[in-house]
Protein backbone atom coordinates (compact mmCIF):
# COMPACT_ATOMS: atom_id res chain seq x y z
CA UNK A 1 0.00 0.00 0.00
CA UNK A 2 1.18 3.51 -1.05
CA UNK A 3 1.61 5.82 1.66
CA UNK A 4 -0.62 9.03 1.85
CA UNK A 5 1.02 12.05 0.49
CA UNK A 6 0.64 14.07 3.61
CA UNK A 7 -1.13 14.36 6.82
CA UNK A 8 -4.46 14.65 5.92
CA UNK A 9 -5.36 11.00 5.93
CA UNK A 10 -5.35 11.24 10.07
CA UNK A 11 -8.72 11.03 11.18
CA UNK A 12 -8.92 13.81 13.77
CA UNK A 13 -10.40 11.45 16.67
CA UNK A 14 -7.65 9.97 16.22
CA UNK A 15 -4.92 12.41 16.93
CA UNK A 16 -6.98 13.38 19.99
CA UNK A 17 -7.12 10.09 21.08
CA UNK A 18 -3.20 9.69 20.41
CA UNK A 19 -2.35 12.93 22.10
CA UNK A 20 -4.10 12.75 25.67
CA UNK A 21 -1.76 10.39 26.81
CA UNK A 22 1.18 13.22 26.16
CA UNK A 23 -1.09 15.95 27.34
CA UNK A 24 -0.82 13.97 30.27
CA UNK A 25 3.08 12.72 30.88
CA UNK A 26 3.57 16.70 29.59
CA UNK A 27 1.51 18.29 32.50
CA UNK A 28 3.08 15.70 34.75
CA UNK A 29 6.70 17.43 33.82
CA UNK A 30 8.48 19.40 36.10
CA UNK A 31 9.73 22.93 34.42
CA UNK A 32 11.17 25.88 34.97
CA UNK A 33 12.36 28.43 32.39
CA UNK A 34 16.23 28.52 31.37
CA UNK A 35 17.89 30.90 33.53
CA UNK A 36 17.83 34.34 32.59
CA UNK A 37 14.61 33.77 29.83
CA UNK A 38 10.88 33.89 31.03
CA UNK A 39 10.18 31.82 27.94
CA UNK A 40 8.12 28.93 28.43
CA UNK A 41 9.52 26.27 25.99
CA UNK A 42 6.48 23.99 28.14
CA UNK A 43 4.08 25.78 27.47
CA UNK A 44 4.97 26.08 23.25
CA UNK A 45 4.87 22.02 23.23
CA UNK A 46 1.68 22.18 24.55
CA UNK A 47 0.54 24.48 21.93
CA UNK A 48 1.73 21.48 19.29
CA UNK A 49 -1.39 19.24 20.62
CA UNK A 50 -4.47 19.31 19.15
CA UNK A 51 -7.79 20.37 21.05
CA UNK A 52 -11.55 20.35 21.59
CA UNK A 53 -12.49 22.27 19.70
CA UNK A 54 -10.82 21.70 16.18
CA UNK A 55 -8.46 24.53 15.75
CA UNK A 56 -9.11 26.57 12.72
CA UNK A 57 -6.24 25.27 11.12
CA UNK A 58 -7.55 21.70 9.95
CA UNK A 59 -6.41 18.49 10.99
CA UNK A 60 -3.86 18.37 8.55
CA UNK A 61 -1.75 21.32 10.52
CA UNK A 62 -2.86 19.30 13.75
CA UNK A 63 -1.33 16.14 12.40
CA UNK A 64 1.86 18.53 11.59
CA UNK A 65 2.44 20.05 14.95
CA UNK A 66 1.53 16.47 17.01
CA UNK A 67 4.75 15.26 15.24
CA UNK A 68 6.48 18.42 16.00
CA UNK A 69 5.78 17.77 19.39
CA UNK A 70 6.78 14.13 18.72
CA UNK A 71 10.20 15.21 17.54
CA UNK A 72 10.61 17.64 20.37
CA UNK A 73 10.14 14.94 22.82
CA UNK A 74 12.47 12.37 21.08
CA UNK A 75 15.01 15.02 20.58
CA UNK A 76 15.28 15.68 24.27
CA UNK A 77 18.26 14.65 25.86
CA UNK A 78 20.48 15.86 29.24
CA UNK A 79 22.98 17.79 27.26
CA UNK A 80 20.63 20.27 25.37
CA UNK A 81 19.33 22.59 27.97
CA UNK A 82 16.42 24.04 26.11
CA UNK A 83 15.07 20.83 26.22
CA UNK A 84 16.88 18.74 29.52
CA UNK A 85 13.35 18.55 31.38
CA UNK A 86 11.58 16.42 29.07
CA UNK A 87 11.90 13.07 31.07
CA UNK A 88 11.61 9.67 29.63
CA UNK A 89 7.99 8.52 30.01
CA UNK A 90 6.93 11.81 27.74
CA UNK A 91 10.00 10.76 25.20
CA UNK A 92 8.73 7.01 25.84
CA UNK A 93 5.07 8.16 24.92
CA UNK A 94 5.96 10.31 21.98
CA UNK A 95 7.37 7.19 20.21
CA UNK A 96 4.44 5.14 20.76
CA UNK A 97 2.58 8.24 19.35
CA UNK A 98 4.36 8.27 16.30
CA UNK A 99 3.62 4.30 15.85
CA UNK A 100 -0.43 5.22 16.34
CA UNK A 101 -0.16 8.39 14.03
CA UNK A 102 1.68 6.33 10.98
CA UNK A 103 -0.82 3.66 11.70
CA UNK A 104 -4.26 5.91 11.77
CA UNK A 105 -2.87 7.23 8.18
CA UNK A 106 -1.91 4.14 6.33
CA UNK A 107 2.04 4.55 7.00
CA UNK A 108 3.84 1.42 6.75
CA UNK A 109 5.85 2.57 10.18
CA UNK A 110 6.43 5.93 11.69
CA UNK A 111 9.60 5.86 9.60
CA UNK A 112 7.93 5.86 6.65
CA UNK A 113 5.64 8.85 8.17
CA UNK A 114 8.29 11.12 8.57
CA UNK A 115 9.31 11.21 5.59
CA UNK A 116 5.65 11.80 4.05
CA UNK A 117 5.18 14.54 6.47
CA UNK A 118 8.73 16.05 6.14
CA UNK A 119 6.99 18.60 3.46
CA UNK A 120 4.46 19.80 6.02
CA UNK A 121 6.93 19.88 9.05
CA UNK A 122 10.27 21.82 7.46
CA UNK A 123 9.46 24.90 6.73
CA UNK A 124 7.30 26.26 10.01
CA UNK A 125 10.50 25.05 11.54
CA UNK A 126 12.94 26.88 9.05
CA UNK A 127 10.43 30.04 9.79
CA UNK A 128 10.91 30.15 13.49
CA UNK A 129 15.14 29.48 13.07
CA UNK A 130 15.35 32.20 10.23
CA UNK A 131 12.75 35.00 12.19
CA UNK A 132 15.04 35.10 14.99
CA UNK A 133 18.23 35.53 12.97
CA UNK A 134 19.99 39.29 13.13
CA UNK A 135 19.49 40.85 9.58
CA UNK A 136 19.58 44.21 10.11
CA UNK A 137 18.54 44.78 6.54
CA UNK A 138 15.19 43.43 6.64
CA UNK A 139 14.08 43.78 9.82
CA UNK A 140 10.98 45.48 10.22
CA UNK A 141 10.80 48.20 13.02
CA UNK A 142 7.94 47.39 15.41
CA UNK A 143 7.78 43.73 14.67
CA UNK A 144 8.53 41.31 17.51
CA UNK A 145 10.71 38.63 17.31
CA UNK A 146 10.33 34.83 18.33
CA UNK A 147 12.24 34.12 21.53
CA UNK A 148 15.73 32.87 20.97
CA UNK A 149 14.59 29.41 22.87
CA UNK A 150 12.06 29.08 20.53
CA UNK A 151 15.00 28.81 17.58
CA UNK A 152 16.46 26.47 19.37
CA UNK A 153 13.69 23.84 19.97
CA UNK A 154 12.78 23.90 16.51
CA UNK A 155 16.85 23.73 15.30
CA UNK A 156 16.19 20.60 17.99
CA UNK A 157 13.16 19.42 16.00
CA UNK A 158 14.84 19.59 12.50
CA UNK A 159 17.48 17.48 13.33
CA UNK A 160 15.82 14.92 14.89
CA UNK A 161 13.54 14.53 12.03
CA UNK A 162 16.29 14.83 9.35
CA UNK A 163 17.73 11.68 11.41
CA UNK A 164 14.95 9.75 10.89
CA UNK A 165 15.53 9.91 7.16
CA UNK A 166 18.28 8.02 5.42
CA UNK A 167 19.69 6.84 2.00
CA UNK A 168 18.13 6.75 -0.78
CA UNK A 169 14.90 8.65 0.47
CA UNK A 170 16.84 12.07 1.86
CA UNK A 171 17.91 12.15 -1.43
CA UNK A 172 14.59 12.89 -2.76
CA UNK A 173 14.38 15.87 0.17
CA UNK A 174 17.46 17.65 -0.34
CA UNK A 175 15.57 20.81 -1.47
CA UNK A 176 13.80 20.85 1.80
CA UNK A 177 15.87 20.09 4.25
CA UNK A 178 19.65 21.78 2.97
CA UNK A 179 18.13 25.19 3.00
CA UNK A 180 16.96 24.65 6.40
CA UNK A 181 19.82 23.19 7.72
CA UNK A 182 21.75 26.34 6.37
CA UNK A 183 19.65 28.64 7.84
CA UNK A 184 20.35 26.65 11.34
CA UNK A 185 24.10 27.09 10.21
CA UNK A 186 23.88 30.84 9.76
CA UNK A 187 22.13 31.87 12.63
CA UNK A 188 24.31 33.29 15.57
CA UNK A 189 23.19 31.01 18.39
CA UNK A 190 25.72 28.39 18.92
CA UNK A 191 23.10 25.95 19.92
CA UNK A 192 20.96 26.23 17.19
CA UNK A 193 24.19 26.36 14.86
CA UNK A 194 25.31 23.00 16.62
CA UNK A 195 22.33 21.14 15.35
CA UNK A 196 22.76 22.55 11.53
CA UNK A 197 25.69 21.11 12.01
CA UNK A 198 25.01 18.00 13.26
CA UNK A 199 22.05 17.86 10.68
CA UNK A 200 24.37 18.56 7.76
CA UNK A 201 26.60 15.34 9.01
CA UNK A 202 23.67 13.12 8.76
CA UNK A 203 23.04 15.03 5.05
CA UNK A 204 26.40 14.25 3.68
CA UNK A 205 26.46 10.75 4.74
CA UNK A 206 22.87 10.21 3.31
CA UNK A 207 22.50 11.03 0.22
CA UNK A 208 24.56 10.82 -3.38
CA UNK A 209 27.61 13.51 -4.26
CA UNK A 210 25.35 14.50 -7.28
CA UNK A 211 22.70 15.41 -5.26
CA UNK A 212 24.61 18.03 -3.29
CA UNK A 213 25.64 19.43 -6.49
CA UNK A 214 23.59 22.42 -6.70
CA UNK A 215 24.19 23.43 -2.92
CA UNK A 216 27.95 22.58 -2.67
CA UNK A 217 29.01 26.24 -3.05
CA UNK A 218 26.39 27.16 -0.64
CA UNK A 219 27.15 24.96 2.05
CA UNK A 220 30.82 25.07 2.07
CA UNK A 221 30.73 28.98 1.89
CA UNK A 222 29.02 28.64 4.99
CA UNK A 223 31.29 26.15 6.34
CA UNK A 224 34.12 28.54 5.42
CA UNK A 225 32.42 31.43 7.63
CA UNK A 226 31.82 28.96 10.44
CA UNK A 227 35.33 28.55 10.92
CA UNK A 228 36.08 31.37 13.69
CA UNK A 229 33.10 29.86 15.80
CA UNK A 230 33.32 29.69 19.59
CA UNK A 231 35.78 26.77 20.91
CA UNK A 232 32.62 24.54 21.62
CA UNK A 233 32.04 24.37 18.29
CA UNK A 234 35.61 24.51 16.78
CA UNK A 235 35.34 20.38 16.54
CA UNK A 236 31.91 20.47 14.75
CA UNK A 237 32.76 23.07 12.17
CA UNK A 238 35.85 21.33 10.92
CA UNK A 239 34.50 18.07 10.87
CA UNK A 240 31.31 18.76 8.96
CA UNK A 241 33.68 20.71 6.53
CA UNK A 242 36.25 18.38 6.36
CA UNK A 243 33.06 15.47 5.42
CA UNK A 244 31.44 17.98 2.68
CA UNK A 245 34.29 19.00 1.10
CA UNK A 246 36.06 15.99 0.25
CA UNK A 247 32.56 14.48 -0.16
CA UNK A 248 31.74 17.12 -2.74
CA UNK A 249 34.96 17.79 -3.72
CA UNK A 250 37.35 14.19 -4.17
CA UNK A 251 37.67 13.97 -7.53
CA UNK A 252 39.45 17.31 -7.88
CA UNK A 253 42.23 18.52 -6.05
CA UNK A 254 42.57 21.52 -8.49
CA UNK A 255 39.34 22.64 -6.78
CA UNK A 256 39.31 26.22 -5.51
CA UNK A 257 37.48 24.95 -2.41
CA UNK A 258 40.07 22.90 -1.39
CA UNK A 259 42.61 25.72 -1.42
CA UNK A 260 40.11 28.24 0.38
CA UNK A 261 38.87 26.01 3.12
CA UNK A 262 42.69 24.53 3.85
CA UNK A 263 43.92 28.97 3.83
CA UNK A 264 40.71 29.58 6.23
CA UNK A 265 41.72 27.11 8.93
CA UNK A 266 45.46 27.26 8.94
CA UNK A 267 44.98 31.52 9.01
CA UNK A 268 42.82 30.91 12.28
CA UNK A 269 44.69 28.21 13.93
CA UNK A 270 47.80 30.88 13.17
CA UNK A 271 46.03 33.55 14.91
CA UNK A 272 45.65 31.04 17.66
CA UNK A 273 48.65 29.00 17.85
CA UNK A 274 48.49 28.22 21.67
CA UNK A 275 44.75 26.93 21.62
CA UNK A 276 45.00 23.20 22.21
CA UNK A 277 41.45 22.13 21.82
CA UNK A 278 41.35 23.72 18.24
CA UNK A 279 44.56 22.21 17.64
CA UNK A 280 44.12 18.77 18.62
CA UNK A 281 40.76 18.80 16.96
CA UNK A 282 42.19 20.02 13.98
CA UNK A 283 44.99 17.57 13.92
CA UNK A 284 42.77 14.30 13.98
CA UNK A 285 40.31 15.36 11.50
CA UNK A 286 42.22 17.19 8.67
CA UNK A 287 43.91 13.94 7.39
CA UNK A 288 41.01 13.30 4.29
CA UNK A 289 41.89 16.61 3.23
CA UNK A 290 45.62 16.10 3.00
CA UNK A 291 44.80 12.91 1.03
CA UNK A 292 42.30 14.47 -1.08
CA UNK A 293 44.82 17.61 -1.78
CA UNK A 294 48.01 15.05 -2.27
CA UNK A 295 50.73 17.45 -4.30
CA UNK A 296 48.17 20.71 -3.79
CA UNK A 297 49.85 20.95 -0.38
CA UNK A 298 52.68 22.24 -1.16
CA UNK A 299 51.20 25.48 -1.57
CA UNK A 300 50.14 25.68 1.66
CA UNK A 301 53.37 24.42 2.95
CA UNK A 302 54.97 27.90 4.39
CA UNK A 303 51.38 28.19 7.01
CA UNK A 304 51.41 24.10 7.26
CA UNK A 305 55.10 23.90 8.43
CA UNK A 306 55.24 27.38 10.78
CA UNK A 307 52.12 25.64 12.89
CA UNK A 308 54.21 22.41 12.67
CA UNK A 309 57.01 23.43 14.24
CA UNK A 310 55.54 25.20 16.68
CA UNK A 311 52.90 22.39 17.61
CA UNK A 312 56.22 19.85 17.53
CA UNK A 313 57.50 21.03 21.12
CA UNK A 314 53.80 21.57 22.87
CA UNK A 315 53.34 20.49 26.51
CA UNK A 316 50.95 17.88 25.69
CA UNK A 317 51.86 14.69 24.45
CA UNK A 318 48.70 14.46 22.14
CA UNK A 319 49.65 17.17 20.03
CA UNK A 320 53.32 16.17 19.49
CA UNK A 321 52.00 12.62 18.39
CA UNK A 322 49.29 14.21 15.58
CA UNK A 323 51.74 16.42 14.45
CA UNK A 324 54.33 13.62 14.07
CA UNK A 325 51.80 11.63 12.55
CA UNK A 326 50.74 14.57 10.36
CA UNK A 327 53.85 15.33 9.01
CA UNK A 328 54.83 12.29 8.00
CA UNK A 329 51.63 12.39 5.98
CA UNK A 330 52.52 14.88 4.24
CA UNK A 331 55.97 14.14 3.48
CA UNK A 332 54.87 10.88 1.72
CA UNK A 333 51.79 12.53 -0.09
CA UNK A 334 54.45 15.36 -1.51
CA UNK A 335 57.55 13.79 -1.56
CA UNK A 336 59.43 17.33 -0.24
CA UNK A 337 62.50 16.43 -1.81
CA UNK A 338 62.88 19.93 -3.02
CA UNK A 339 61.12 21.72 -0.02
CA UNK A 340 62.96 24.40 1.94
CA UNK A 341 61.54 23.23 4.71
CA UNK A 342 64.02 19.87 4.56
CA UNK A 343 66.42 21.01 6.59
CA UNK A 344 64.73 22.45 9.44
CA UNK A 345 62.35 19.66 9.53
CA UNK A 346 65.21 17.36 10.06
CA UNK A 347 66.70 19.58 13.22
CA UNK A 348 63.31 19.74 14.80
CA UNK A 349 62.76 15.49 14.60
CA UNK A 350 65.88 15.71 16.34
CA UNK A 351 65.22 18.36 18.95
CA UNK A 352 61.90 16.85 19.57
CA UNK A 353 63.54 13.59 19.52
CA UNK A 354 65.86 14.67 22.72
CA UNK A 355 62.97 16.28 24.34
CA UNK A 356 60.81 13.00 24.09
CA UNK A 357 63.32 11.48 26.86
CA UNK A 358 61.04 12.92 29.81
CA UNK A 359 57.94 12.19 27.95
CA UNK A 360 55.36 9.19 29.10
CA UNK A 361 55.23 8.35 25.42
CA UNK A 362 58.32 8.49 24.52
CA UNK A 363 58.84 4.95 22.78
CA UNK A 364 55.93 6.10 20.33
CA UNK A 365 57.09 9.18 19.52
CA UNK A 366 60.41 8.23 18.95
CA UNK A 367 59.16 5.37 16.25
CA UNK A 368 57.29 7.66 14.38
CA UNK A 369 60.28 10.39 14.51
CA UNK A 370 62.43 7.20 12.96
CA UNK A 371 59.84 6.70 10.42
CA UNK A 372 59.81 10.47 9.66
CA UNK A 373 63.37 10.25 8.85
CA UNK A 374 63.47 7.00 7.12
CA UNK A 375 60.76 8.39 5.05
CA UNK A 376 63.11 11.51 4.34
CA UNK A 377 65.86 9.90 3.64
CA UNK A 378 64.01 7.54 0.40
CA UNK A 379 63.82 11.17 -0.93
CA UNK A 380 67.91 10.70 -1.80
CA UNK A 381 67.63 14.95 -1.14
CA UNK A 382 70.96 16.74 -1.06
CA UNK A 383 69.08 18.79 1.78
CA UNK A 384 68.52 15.81 3.96
CA UNK A 385 72.23 14.23 3.58
CA UNK A 386 73.48 17.39 4.86
CA UNK A 387 71.31 18.19 7.83
CA UNK A 388 72.00 15.10 8.85
CA UNK A 389 75.57 15.27 9.08
CA UNK A 390 75.20 17.97 11.32
CA UNK A 391 73.72 15.39 14.17
CA UNK A 392 76.13 12.49 13.05
CA UNK A 393 78.78 13.49 15.82
CA UNK A 394 75.97 14.12 18.64
CA UNK A 395 76.77 12.29 21.57
CA UNK A 396 73.01 12.13 22.77
CA UNK A 397 72.12 10.77 19.78
CA UNK A 398 74.05 7.47 20.05
CA UNK A 399 70.32 5.04 19.83
CA UNK A 400 68.68 7.50 17.30
CA UNK A 401 71.64 7.38 14.95
CA UNK A 402 71.71 2.87 15.36
CA UNK A 403 68.43 2.98 15.19
CA UNK A 404 67.85 4.93 11.83
CA UNK A 405 70.83 3.28 10.35
CA UNK A 406 69.53 -0.23 11.11
CA UNK A 407 66.00 0.96 9.99
CA UNK A 408 67.71 1.99 6.90
CA UNK A 409 69.48 -1.34 6.49
CA UNK A 410 66.06 -3.11 6.52
CA UNK A 411 64.24 -0.85 3.87
CA UNK A 412 67.28 -1.43 1.57
CA UNK A 413 66.80 -5.30 2.44
CA UNK A 414 62.95 -5.11 1.60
Amino acid sequence: MAPPPAAAGIPRDALLRIAAPLREFLAAAPYAPPEGSSTSIKSLLASLLPSSPPSASGARREAADLLLFCAAARAASPEYPVLHWVPVALSDAASAAMEEMAAAGGWGDAGEMVVGMMPEVVPPLKDVVKATCVDTENDEVGVEKPPKEHAVAAAHQFRWLVSQVTYPKLGDLCWLVIPCALTALDHWSPEVKEQGIVSFMHIVKNVKATELNLYEDAVLDACCHNIPADDELWHRIVEVSVLVLTCTQRSNPRSPWYDRMLAEMLGHLERQPLNKKRRVAWLTLIGPVFEAMGLFLLAHFRLLFSLFFQWIHADDDETVLLVLERIHEVIKLTWIRKSPYTSRLVDELVLVYKESATRSTSEVMRNHILETLATLQKCKAQQFEEAWKKHEADADLAMLLSCFNELCTENRSA
